[in-house]
């Protein structure tokens, strides 16, 4: 049966997120039929738990949620769902905009789905600045992908917190793999820190590049490529395949320069055409080789360890950072502070001092 777009709603801003849903109606929407009010906690923990994706959109959307009530349902989820989650590769893949992410992904996912894999798409959409809205297109880019039965996608806004991003993200992995969902994908916007955010929450780490482009020394020049375990030159089709060819060998120059990662993996350079399906089985075989040898040498869950401890220190810097801003004196105070920088009666160093001194 194929999946058809559904739609949930957004407990923060009230408005309407997608998520395909490969599931008969589910459970969740038995339960609120049958007793006329939203589920509990532990009724969306077990109807994810029994691979129900309408129940698991729920729960994501409610941790997307700022409101506490909210954030409370949400990290009972979250706790229900553990022990049955970090069973997953974990895949982190960026490039620019326009470097054919959606269609890679919608390449390589086909191909891992139809080895009757059960693949979970989280597509990190970028926040306008101004507006705060996200247009959450990614569906609408992965048309065969979205109907794929063994196949979710949930687009989300990145918002203007990178600790945001990655909060949401970290708990949409654990509820995604509690669904049953043993490959993830994060997809990230190719701007920004974002990528430094999914880096540090994947198993795998996938950079997309375009050849002829001009951007080969400025990828290195960002550092990026230190990120990456994997290179891909896309678009390696047609009149392009010479500059895709130059464009290998110039990567490949280019990471004789850094030293090997810590578990002695070297990084390699792959062309695809993912709009041909070429290069895909290459590019899958090297990531189930790369995971094989990380298990095999441990370095695998050590890994997963230093990334739950490096959210750990996330977590507290963002709550603390929320709660100050929370606090009423701080409020109180931070707007007459922001008065007294207008009229240049302070320095901004000054006035972040004071405000930290009456907490």
């Amino acid at each position: 049966m194929s999946s058809k777009p559904s739609h949930s709603e957004d407990p923060k801003k009230g408005k309407k997120i997608s998520a395909n849903e490969n599931t008969n109606e589910g459970s969740i929407a038995k339960l609120k039929a049958k007793k006329g009010r939203l589920p509990t906690a532990n009724q969306l923990a077990e109807a994810i738990i029994n691979g129900d994706t309408v129940a698991l959109s729920r729960a994501i959307t409610l941790t997307e949620s700022t409101k506490p009530e909210h954030i409370e349902k949400a990290n009972k989820i979250l706790e229900l769902c553990l022990p049955h989650a970090n069973n997953s590769i974990r895949i982190g893949i960026t490039g620019v905009p326009g470097v054919g992410k959606s269609t890679f992904i919608e390449s390589l996912g086909s191909y891992i789905a139809n080895k009757k894999n059960k693949l979970a798409v989280l597509a990190i959409d970028p926040s306008s600045s101004v507006s705060k809205g996200s247009i959450l297109g990614d569906k609408t880019r992965m048309e065969s992908l979205v109907n794929n039965p063994n196949v979710y996608i949930r687009p989300s806004a990145a918002g203007t917190s990178l600790g945001g991003v990655a909060r949401k993200t970290r708990e949409s992995i654990i509820l995604c793999e509690a669904c049953g969902f043993n490959t993830i994908f994060i997809e990230t916007v190719g701007v920004g820190q974002s990528e430094t955010a999914v880096h540090s929450m994947a198993d795998f780490f996938l950079l997309l590049k375009l050849a002829g482009a001009g951007d080969e020394l400025q990828g290195i020049k960002r550092g990026i490529i230190e990120l990456a375990d994997a290179i891909v030159i896309n678009k390696a089709d047609g009149h392009n395949i010479k500059n895709a060819e130059k464009a290998k060998t110039e990567f490949n120059n280019a990471l004789h320069l850094y030293q090997p990662k810590s578990n002695g993996w070297t990084p390699e350079v792959l062309l695809a055409s993912a709009i041909e399906n070429k290069g895909i089985q290459e590019i899958w075989e090297l990531i189930e080789n790369y995971i094989e040898k990380s298990k095999t040498d441990r370095s695998f869950h050590q890994k997963r360890a230093e990334q739950n401890k490096f959210w750990l220190y996330q977590t507290i810097d963002e709550h603390l950072k929320s709660n100050f801003y929370q606090n009423e004196r701080i409020k109180s105070a931070l707007g007459q502070q922001l008065k007294a920088i207008e009229n240049n009666e302070t320095t901004p160093f000054a006035a972040a001092q004071y405000l930290l001194s009456i907490l």
